[in-house]
């Protein structure tokens, strides 16, 4: 029978690059920054640091940069980690500065990390509390093995990326996968029907109170199930949308 597991923390992708397609799950807020860009027919160029959103930057025609590194604005960058300013930007003018044309290079301290760590697998998806449906839809009916991580965040498998890893997995049993152990099962049984404003109490929701930004607390909280979109790691190191690929 096809098989899930759910694991956390960048650290852990090297256990199923060789065997298993991956799901990044990093709820607050890489992945859902990075679907909610793509949804909006923005290009996504995912990198694990400053420099290299620089070096990606140079091959690019006008390109923002976006993100954050331990939580901070890099220096020269455009905007942060933010769903909430990505969103914004459907309201800029063609040809101004944000215009629709141009990319976007993302850099973040955990989901980016995991991301990147993945690349020897053979295929690797974004998933967040906006996509799960059309998420599991697609990787159901075209892969055996699946192992949805989550970021995390300092060392702490944080509850919003539980609440994510577990809502996929256990959508992937509905189509007929089954627990690869003991330790997905009971996330599964953790978080199963739970409300996701439990969120709120969580050291990320509290992180982004104190930096002044819940705006983006409540855009994850507000916007749930409402994207058709399946990010994908390209074989270029970009984001593609794999329902138009």
């Amino acid at each position: 029978m096809p098989r899930v597991i759910i694991d956390s923390l960048p650290e852990c992708a090297e256990k199923y690059v060789d065997k298993w397609t991956i799901v990044v799950v990093d709820v607050i807020r890489f992945t859902t920054t990075a679907a909610t860009a793509l949804s909006m027919g923005r290009k996504v160029y995912p990198a694990r640091s400053s420099d290299q959103a620089f070096a990606i930057a140079q091959r690019l025609e006008n390109p923002l940069l976006a993100g954050e590194l331990g939580g901070n604005v890099p220096y020269g960058f455009d905007m942060t980690n933010s769903p909430v300013e990505v969103t914004a930007l459907r309201q800029i003018p063609s040809g101004s500065f944000t215009s629709p044309e141009r990319p976007i290079v993302l850099v973040s301290s955990s989901g980016v990390q995991l991301l990147l760590n993945c690349t020897a697998a053979a295929d690797v998806y974004l998933g967040c509390l906006r996509n799960i449906s059309a998420l599991v839809e697609h990787v159901a009916q075209r892969h055996e093995n699946i192992a949805v991580l989550g970021a995390g965040t300092r060392g702490a498998f944080r509850r919003e990326d539980q609440i994510g890893c577990a809502w996929i997995a256990e959508r992937l049993i509905e189509y007929g996968f089954e627990c690869a152990n003991a330790e997905t099962s009971a996330l599964i049984d953790k978080w199963h029907a739970t409300d996701p404003g439990i969120i709120r109490d969580g050291r990320s929701a509290d992180y982004l109170r104190r930096t002044g930004q819940v705006h983006d607390l409540e855009f994850v909280l507000h916007y749930r199930e409402d994207l058709n979109v399946v990010p994908k790691l390209a074989p270029d190191g970009s984001l593609i949308d794999a329902l138009k690929s």
